[in-house]
């Protein structure tokens, strides 16, 4: 198996057998967590990490981070065309209020992943390249009720040895259906920011304060633990300017990122009956 399906599978296995059964009061769901999981990938060593013990939709997660990129809270601009995915999180205004791309970009009154490129086009060295997608003044604790509240809600970026690190935070992650999308999604960030910087990917970090699965997905839980699959690593090459071009939504990157990660790409089946829970 690759990397990247190995500790998938060492998490889910870890969860499964040792994970804490609640219902939790807000979804009405049992789900088995454990709080603190920690994992890290190398992605120039151990090349990209896509789940290949179940197909997912490369498109999806590729479109999604460009969205996120350009800035943009409207799925309508741009985001729609290859997914629905944040449709369900929509407000009248058909606006993603905590759309991450928004919120990295604009809500805060600056341009907090524009002004990481140039802290690091700067200085290397720097160990300030913090972006937050958590708004205090009315996120969670209770307050305001939302569709939707960041999960990745802050991630950390910085140079060591000429390789581009990104450490992800993530308050609640549902390992089954959010797991795979956020590391590809993030871990493709990584990639688009070490090209715009001139420097190689290295150690992706992914850190859950709450990493459970849902009662609805412990058939599909027990299906990836009887898996296995002797794939070689995912290289991802991305097209030249891709940060640039991602700005401008650049509609023709899209195809051009799922078609060089799509040749490589031999997953098991997909496992059907996988539902969003809200």
């Amino acid at each position: 198996m690759t990397k990247f399906d190995g500790i998938y599978q060492d998490m889910i296995r870890r969860i499964m057998l040792g994970g804490i059964a609640e219902v939790n009061q807000r979804t009405r769901h049992e789900t088995r967590a454990i709080p603190g999981m920690h994992f890290s990938v190398d992605i120039e060593k151990d090349g990209f990490p896509l789940i290949t013990l179940r197909k997912i939709p490369i498109q999806m997660f590729v479109a999604e981070q460009l969205w996120f990129i350009s800035g943009s809270r409207k799925p309508e601009d741009f985001l729609r065309e290859f997914t629905k995915i944040w449709d369900d999180f929509t407000n009248p205004g058909d606006v993603v209020t905590v759309a991450y791309g928004y919120r990295w970009r604009k809500h805060f009154g600056r341009d907090q992943l524009g002004l990481l490129v140039k802290l690091l086009e700067k200085d290397h060295s720097s160990r300030h390249g913090v972006v937050v997608a958590w708004d205090p003044s009315g996120d969670g604790l209770g307050g305001v009720v939302k569709k939707n509240v960041p999960c990745p809600y802050t991630f950390t970026v910085n140079i060591i040895g000429d390789r581009l690190n990104l450490h992800n935070i993530i308050r609640s992650n549902d390992i089954i259906l959010g797991t795979p999308s956020d590391v590809a999604g993030f871990a493709l960030l990584q990639c688009i920011l070490a090209q715009r910087l001139g420097v190689k990917p290295g150690i992706y970090s992914h850190s859950i304060s709450n990493a459970h699965i849902y009662d609805t997905h412990y058939f599909a839980a027990e299906e990836i633990l009887r898996r296995s699959n002797e794939h070689k690593r995912i290289i991802l090459n991305l097209p030249l300017k891709t940060f640039g071009r991602a700005e401008k939504k650049d509609r023709k990157l899209v195809k051009e990122i799922v078609e060089n990660l799509q040749i490589q790409y031999h997953p098991l089946e997909p496992i059907k009956g996988i539902k969003i829970v809200l």
